[in-house]
């Protein structure tokens, strides 16, 4: 390249800071704060997208102290009201049900005709051997009236041959007679005996077509109707039924709960406990251990266990549910505690404090806790900052800020 030509490409040349000025060029400075700027919006969009879907959650409801069991509880466990008298009465024979004189509710007594079936049969059947019974009692006494004869014939015969007036022979003939007379009326009377057995069994029979209760109770269940067939077997069809109703002892209520293995040593027959229904929070239940069942649920890893409730009343229904604490003495469940109880997975550290965090209405709402929770059983004691009835947040997620929207996925109790 010329000297010339190296001049020539030098004033082509344009210089930077011109070239930002000239033909409407913008500083450099404008496109970096730009940049930052829509880096910024973006970053506030996603942040306010996210914040704004609901996180989804599991939660329990904190209860008070009363509805959980009683305070020093050894062990809690959870189970339902069984009752050890509960009978499906049927049938002892098949038939067409005519009479139904039950309710659902209705309290029965030891002996009551709850339900009858057609009888036609049977009582043609009744009244044949109640007139069997009635010929045979009269051939008895028939024989008897032979016997009685015969008796005195050969006591006259006998006085004549011992006169002389009549030969020997003819006394033993009566005397014969006699004999014969009396084994007519053993059979006769042996007649008898069969048609009044017969009688009998005439009279259960039909006894059979009148169904009573077994015990006192209340009746649970009516499971049929006038006009359907009723059999002590099942007949595989759909419209015979193999039961009229279904009555509970309710004096041999009890409940039943399931133990963990892991926590059956625990658990001792006869050691006091305290149930309460879940329908009645508020009602302590004074209740004792019966028995340990001795047998596990494989698949649970459990153990069932009796308890005797001490006080019945109406609210005691089959099937409720029971939560059971067990206590190491009876003094322990007249103490009261102060302050709610809550899983202890609803309690985490925010900030280097205990918290917990409530739903209220979508929101989750942090509340610290002021004085340390206590154990009691399997729960946390909160003596403040949560309610009875408070839906509490089960294992709070790290994002989960106070404020934030929230989903419930499962209400545990």
């Amino acid at each position: 390249m010329t000297e010339v030509d190296a001049k020539l490409l030098n004033a082509l040349r344009i210089e930077g800071e011109q070239r930002e000025h000239e033909g409407g060029g913008r500083p450099r400075w404008l496109w970096v704060a730009a940049a930052v700027l829509i880096v910024a919006l973006l970053s506030a969009a996603g942040w306010w997208f996210l914040g704004a879907r609901p996180i989804v959650v599991q939660t329990a409801t904190a209860i008070a102290p009363a509805a959980a069991g009683a305070a020093g509880a050894v062990l809690q466990a959870t189970g339902y009201v069984t009752a050890r008298r509960r009978a499906t009465v049927s049938t002892q024979i098949t038939g067409t049900l005519i009479q139904v004189l039950i309710e659902e509710g209705d309290h029965v007594k030891q002996g009551q005709v709850i339900a009858r079936l057609e009888d036609s049969a049977l009582r043609a059947a009744l009244n044949a051997t109640q007139a069997n019974v009635h010929t045979a009692e009269a051939q008895v006494a028939l024989a008897r009236a032979q016997l009685t004869q015969a008796e005195a014939d050969a006591r006259r015969q006998g006085d004549l041959a011992a006169s002389g007036m009549v030969s020997s022979q003819a006394a033993e003939q009566a005397r014969t007679l006699a004999a014969t007379a009396a084994a007519q009326l053993d059979a006769r009377r042996r007649e008898a005996e069969a048609a009044r057995a017969q009688l009998v069994q005439a009279k259960v029979n039909f006894d059979y077509t009148v169904v009573r209760a077994p015990f006192a109770g209340i009746v649970t269940e009516k499971a049929a109707q006038v006009g359907e067939i009723v059999s002590p077997l099942s007949a595989g069809g759909g419209f015979t039924r193999t039961g009229v109703g279904t009555i509970v002892d309710m004096d041999s209520l009890e409940v039943d709960v399931d133990v963990n293995e892991a926590n059956l040593g625990q658990v001792k027959a006869g050691m006091p406990a305290e149930a309460v229904l879940v329908a009645y929070p508020d009602w302590k239940i004074p209740a004792h251990v019966l028995a340990i069942v001795p047998a596990a649920d494989r698949g649970k890893a459990t153990v069932k266990v009796r308890v005797a409730l001490e006080q019945k009343d109406g609210r005691v229904l089959p099937d409720v549910g029971v939560r059971v604490s067990f206590l190491g003495s009876k003094e322990v469940a007249v103490k009261e505690l102060k302050g709610v109880l809550v899983p202890a997975q609803a309690i985490v550290m925010r900030d280097g404090q205990s918290v917990v965090f409530v739903v209220v209405d979508g929101k989750a709402v942090r509340r610290a806790l002021t004085s340390a929770p206590r154990d009691v059983g399997a729960m946390k004691l909160l003596p403040d900052a949560v309610q009875a009835g408070d839906r509490v947040v089960l294992a709070p997620p790290e994002s989960l800020r106070d404020g934030a929207s929230v989903k419930i996925e499962d209400e545990r109790r």
